[in-house]
């Protein structure tokens, strides 16, 4: 508002400003992936929350439309030459965009796998304790990386040469440096041992295929330098290699040599495992590589450093009694708690030390509220030490948000993606709690969301629909809460849905009994987990959950986990690919037109010479963004004309690629187009509530919860007896939980057992027995708290669990 002094009389009056005018996002014409021309304008600093079924287009507009352009928009007012660094963006399919703002995209992307990078390093507060240690540590060892465990300590002297006022200089230099890396295990906090008859079979030379690690063929690069090299004899055994053989093939440095003409460089066998897989978490890997990885590789603890990643030096330097990798394994509520005792003068310092702490008030202060803010946001139970790559989607997109509590900036747009994700009925009021705080300093906060009791908080509703996928792309409800109940929408009637407790539950058939499971904060639990029935695993995020199934029950025999890793795929990758759905397809064709099934594959020899299978010729434009333009050839079905010619059932394979799940299902379940083992893929991926996919769809444009559906379907074609869902309903509407339901109960009464770790209260009622962990997270958790039915459960009310399963079935 623009204050004016009146004339008359003298008093101030207000009238509007222009600026004032600017209150809205504006959006008109957007067409993202299934964006059917979509309008909408949102109100600034205000929480809008998006709604709608999985795969209804809401993330096309918040984060393929808002979010992107936003980036893209800034990105362009940097020069030209920092520009050429960053990624470059697209300019999303919309006609008009208006009223943007600086916009902070908080995912629920997993956090890096590297072997590395841990809660500390992924955050500001590694960098601050190794500040910290390097002003107050007794004895004082040097600056800060002195204290990182990425830092190697290296040091070195020679003669350089260099020119000054016209006269070539010769002198002699030596430098240091101090790192905090373990020189034993380089700062990864394990020791690895390798089984050699899973590198190779002796009895075989290189030349009959002795190496059985996975990637390394004899018949690419790989193959040629071995046989190149001229270290060792290809076509000799293994097993009567000499004693210098065996330690070329194995441990020998990164060697440049020519090989047929061309540089390369040879590296012994398990400096590249180290290299190309060890370098990696466990949990980032492929399966066939962590499986290769577990049947070669035995990792211990460092017994150099203890697991603390750090040197003898870095370990010596203490702050009352601390070293830093002790601090850095604290739960991050004690730590919070001694970080502040430092700030507080002690009786047994001098006046040289208390100077000390008092030049690093400052730091302290900015530590500890950043461990504040862990704790607010109901982390309090990591670590500083944890790898990064175990913590879930929930944990990681909570931890992003960290950086931005304290922030001074106002009037940015903050884009979630489900921040309620791994959250227990308990924490998620702290976490509205937080989206409002973001939004009451003046900013603006969209918000994609499945829970009821986040739409409940929102200044601004936006539901998409009707369906998902080629049905959805429409908005079918725009306003308030109210509003939405009563609008009619797939959301607003089941928005007040409950799921009810079961009348009567079934009796398991046996148990798997765990004992003296102690792994991270479980403290010596004994439980006997009931088979052939549903088995909730429940509590608050971080009472050992996941410790317990994933440490104590997977990897056992007949065992099938569906976790919450992530599926990896490129554009080329569609649902027909990652779930293997395309083989029996191809063969199918194959079979009826008497051709090899390779013709069938946009990416093998059936695909488009013009666009090489793509379907789109894509432009490299340097610093701008890649242009990507349909190919005139194929036409974008990726196929080369002559392929297109071959039928199966009167349809083509770029038109059986067009088809959604639920078509195919049908086209491929009878007929002339009969394909049992299609067949089944198919019902699976229906199964999970993903008919409405096309095949050929990339994986690319799949939402969170798509792909892990997707991920669940293909896993359900395993051989085991008991399956282990680890929060399955992640990214479901809540007309598509009851669907979940449904197939939960499926697999039980197909004889399966089925143990799902879940914090949905549907799911917990719906279940057969409850095993609460508890009472609280990090080491207020690692108990049993509570076992037996979802009725006894809300009849006890003694665990967090039970009241709030208590309140939302009304009991």
């Amino acid at each position: 508002m623009s204050t004016v002094l009146s004339q008359a009389d003298g008093t101030a009056t207000s009238t509007a400003h222009d600026a004032d005018s600017h209150d809205l996002i504006r959006v008109h014409g957007a067409r993202e992936n299934n964006l059917r021309d979509v309008s909408v304008e949102l109100p600034k600093r205000r929480l809008s929350v998006f709604t709608g079924v999985s795969g209804s287009g809401k993330s096309s507009l918040v984060f393929g439309t808002i979010a992107a352009e936003s980036q893209r928009m800034i990105n362009e007012t940097y020069s030209a030459f920092v520009q050429g660094f960053m990624p470059t963006l697209n300019r999303p399919d919309v006609d008009v965009l208006d009223g943007l703002t600086t916009a902070i995209v908080v995912g629920q992307e997993r956090m890096g796998g590297d072997v590395r990078s841990t809660v500390g390093t992924a955050t500001d507060t590694g960098a601050m304790l190794r500040i910290l240690f390097s002003r107050l540590g007794t004895p004082h060892i040097g600056g800060p990386q002195a204290f990182s465990f990425n830092v190697a300590s290296i040091s070195g002297a020679g003669a350089v040469t260099f020119e000054k006022g016209g006269r070539e200089i010769k002198e002699r230099r030596d430098f240091s440096i101090t790192g905090g890396m373990c020189p034993r295990c380089e700062g990864r906090g394990t020791a690895s041992d390798f089984d050699l008859t899973a590198l190779y079979d002796a009895s075989k030379s290189i030349n009959e295929g002795a190496i059985t690690i996975p990637g390394m063929s004899m018949d690419g690069w790989f193959g040629r330098i071995l046989r190149g090299c001229g270290f060792f004899d290809p076509d000799k055994p293994i097993g009567q290699f000499t004693k210098r053989e065996l330690n070329d093939l194995l441990y020998k440095e990164p060697v440049k040599l020519k090989i047929e003409g061309i540089n390369l460089t040879y590296t012994g066998l398990i400096n590249q495992i180290q290299k190309s897989f060890l370098s990696k978490d466990r949990e980032a890997m492929q399966p066939h590589v962590r499986t290769f990885v577990d049947r070669a590789v035995v990792f211990t603890t460092c017994p150099d450093c203890h697991g603390t990643r750090l040197s003898e030096a870095a370990r010596s330097s203490t702050i009352d009694g601390k070293n830093i990798g002790d601090v850095a394994a604290m739960q991050i509520s004690d730590l919070a708690d001694w970080v502040r005792g430092l700030d507080e003068p002690s009786a047994g310092d001098g006046a040289e030390r208390s100077s000390t702490r008092e030049g690093v008030r400052p730091l302290l202060g900015s530590l500890s509220e950043t461990l504040d803010s862990f704790v607010e946001i109901g982390l309090g139970y990591l670590s500083l030490d944890r790898p990064a790559g175990t913590l879930s989607g929930g944990e990681a997109q909570r931890t992003k948000m960290i950086r931005h509590l304290g922030s001074a900036l106002t009037d940015v747009t903050y884009v979630f993606d489900e921040p309620t994700i791994g959250l227990h009925p308990h924490d998620i009021a702290r976490m509205n709690d937080l989206l409002l705080r973001l939004r009451d300093k003046g900013n603006t906060v969209l918000v994609v969301e499945h829970k009821p009791e986040t739409i409940a908080i929102a200044d601004h509703v936006v539901d998409l629909g009707p369906g998902a996928g080629r049905a959805g792309g429409e908005i079918v409800y725009e306003g308030s809460l109210e509003g939405l109940r009563r609008s009619g929408t797939l959301t607003g009637r089941h928005l007040d849905d409950r799921a009810s407790l079961k009348d009567a539950v079934r009796t398991p058939t046996g148990a798997l009994e765990v004992r003296g499971a102690d792994s991270h904060n479980l403290r010596g639990v004994d439980v006997d987990i009931p088979l052939g029935v549903l088995v909730a695993v429940t509590g608050v995020a971080g009472s050992g959950k996941s410790s317990l199934i994933h440490g104590s029950v997977a990897g056992r025999d007949g065992v099938v986990v569906v976790d919450q890793a992530p599926i990896k795929g490129s554009r080329r990758s569609n649902p027909a690919t990652y779930t293997g759905l395309l083989e029996p397809i191809r063969k199918a064709f194959a079979k009826a037109n008497g051709v090899k099934p390779a013709l069938f594959s946009a990416n093998s020899e059936g695909a488009c010479p013009n666009c090489n299978g793509a379907g789109v010729i894509y432009t490299d434009l340097g610093i701008m963004a890649g242009i990507s333009t349909l190919c005139e050839v194929c036409e974008g079905k990726r196929f080369d004309a002559s392929v297109l010619e071959y039928r199966l059932g009167a349809k083509d394979i770029s038109e059986v690629l067009a088809m959604p799940v639920a078509e195919a299902v049908e086209f491929f379940g009878a007929g002339p187009a009969k394909t049992p083992a299609a067949h089944r893929i198919l019902v699976r991926l229906a199964d999970v509530g993903l008919g409405y996919l096309t095949l050929g769809q990339p994986l690319t444009t799949l939402s969170g919860g798509e792909r892990q559906r997707l991920k669940l379907a293909t896993q359900m074609a395993e051989q085991g007896t008991v399956y282990v869902l680890d929060e399955p309903t992640t990214g479901l509407h809540l007309a598509d939980v009851e669907q979940m339901l449904g197939l939960l109960d499926r697999l039980v009464d197909s004889g399966k057992s089925v143990i799902v770790i879940e914090h949905h209260q549907a799911v917990m009622a719906h279940a057969d027995r409850i095993i609460d962990l508890g009472p609280g997270a990090g080491h207020d958790g690692g108990l049993v708290v509570f076992e037996g039915t979802p009725a006894e459960l809300v009849a006890d009310r003694s665990t967090l669990t039970g009241r709030h399963l208590a309140d939302y079935v009304g009991a």
